[in-house]
């Protein structure tokens, strides 16, 4: 729960700074066009995120290498800032194209869409590191059996399509 509290706290901030970079884009004697302004507001923002997340929100997951960073920069890019920069997209031409809706609060509906979807990619994905000791989740244990059963085959639930499977007996020479 604490990672997903960080992760809203660093989120509103990458908020400020998405709205406010999108805002210096589009009202600006240049006046980009609010798709594009989008789009580099929200990269700016995913990596300023990634910066917070590797520091705080998943500090008790830290890498061990730069390359180990660099690894999760582009994951949590490929994750996060697809889902931000394609959902903010989506979101914007509809809100704002479509429907007339101010830029800054079309933003907001966007940004709100697109975080539990980014808060799943980051914790599954991005700062997933794998716990010692545990076994991936469709592999289960054989138990040898003992001797008196050894004229029976084991049992292994779950191996197959039916559910179960015999496992041949594999006698000592």
């Amino acid at each position: 729960m604490i990672h997903f509290i960080r992760f809203n706290v660093v989120g509103i901030l990458g908020f400020g700074l998405q709205t406010g970079v999108l805002l210096i884009l589009t009202h600006n004697p240049l006046r980009f066009s609010y798709l594009f302004a989008t789009a580099a507001a929200v990269e700016i923002a995913v990596v300023n995120n990634f910066i917070w997340h590797q520091r705080w929100t998943w500090r008790d997951r830290p890498s061990s290498t730069i390359a180990e960073t660099l690894g999760r920069l582009v994951k949590f890019n490929i994750t996060n800032g697809a889902v931000s920069i394609i959902g903010n997209l989506l979101f914007m031409s509809l809100l704002v194209g479509r429907l007339g809706l101010p830029i800054a609060g079309a933003s907001l509906a966007s940004v709100a869409a697109c975080s539990i979807c980014n808060f799943f990619l980051a914790d599954r994905i991005a700062f997933y590191v794998a716990q010692e000791g545990r076994l991936p989740a469709r592999t289960k244990p054989v138990i040898p059996r003992s001797p008196a059963a050894s004229s029976r085959p084991a049992l292994i639930s779950g191996s197959r399509a039916g559910g179960e499977r015999h496992v041949a007996d594999q006698s000592a020479d």
